[in-house]
């Protein structure tokens, strides 16, 4: 009696795996997944089927609303790009050099994820309102940092920085050494060994730092609510737009605003992963 094996090729989108069990996990994986993300979202969804085309069209369009996406998304990207340019350089120092000082240096990174976020938003306010330890040298200036979108991106910045450097130092540490040393042997300046070999390998991970303080950014509600001052129109969030929206008990008006965030995200989101897969293919790495 002859029996027919089951090939990988008869199911190209499962691996082989040792450990056997993937059934089970991956039932598992789905309900986790449905239970804490896609329920949810979909109730969400579901609870903005209440407003008509119409009515959902005006709360999307109108100034307020248009204003506070426009500062949420906007100050989120900033922030991460300045996390992604900055955040690679700590990392790379934190990697690559040791010197006095280093290991509270790599704690102090993380200290933005044990602080409560309005502890964070309440510091960075005293500190860069006018009479502030910083501020006080930037108000002569014409540079006003607390109570405007300024605040908005640096508070931002602080949370998101993070995120940038913990994905970035274990690539860091597997870039080997030799490869920059056989490419300065042959003659490859400084700078090109950089932008042709040190920047290819990471690009991908710097993509993923990105989309990772992009993301936190987007949604962040407790830092920035007490450094932006929160004036319609100028320096208010859309998250607190949602609050302000339950806070009335406009609960149509507050999922309306929050599916837009949801599908402006997602959007965003997809297309940078889609351009994260194209420069793992395009420099060859899995």
């Amino acid at each position: 009696m002859t029996t027919l094996a089951i090939t990988p090729m008869a199911r190209p989108w499962r691996q082989p795996s040792v450990i056997p069990g993937f059934g089970l996990t991956f039932g598992f994986a789905m309900v986790y997944l449905s239970l804490i993300v896609l329920i949810p979202i979909a109730l969400l969804i579901l609870r903005t089927t209440q407003l008509s085309w119409q009515e959902y069209w005006a709360i999307a369009t109108s100034e307020r609303v248009v204003a506070a996406l426009r500062l949420s998304f906007g100050a989120a990207v900033i922030a991460a790009a300045v996390n992604t340019v900055f955040g690679t350089i700590i990392a790379w120092i934190l990697v690559r050099y040791e010197f006095p000082g280093k290991r509270l240096l790599d704690a102090i990174v993380d200290l933005p994820f044990a602080l409560p976020t309005a502890v964070a938003g309440i510091t960075l306010t005293a500190i860069f309102a006018k009479n502030g330890w910083v501020g006080q040298f930037l108000e002569p200036l014409g540079i006003k940092v607390a109570y405007s979108a300024l605040g908005v991106v640096i508070a931002l910045i602080f949370i998101g920085l993070p995120f940038v450097v913990r994905t970035l130092q274990p690539v860091i540490l597997e870039l080997e050494r030799e490869t920059e040393e056989a490419a300065a042997t042959l003659g490859a300046s400084r700078p090109q060994t950089i932008f042709r070999i040190v920047l290819p390998t990471l690009v991908p991970a710097m993509l993923t730092g990105f989309v990772l303080a992009l993301a936190r950014g987007v949604g962040e509600y407790g830092s920035v609510v007490f450094i932006a001052g929160n004036l319609p129109y100028r320096t208010e969030i859309a998250p607190l737009l949602i609050v302000i929206r339950l806070t009335e008990f406009d609960y149509n008006g507050a999922t309306a605003i929050a599916t837009i965030m949801l599908a402006i995200a997602f959007v965003m989101f997809l297309t940078i992963n889609l351009i994260q897969a194209w420069a793992r293919r395009r420099f060859g790495y899995v």
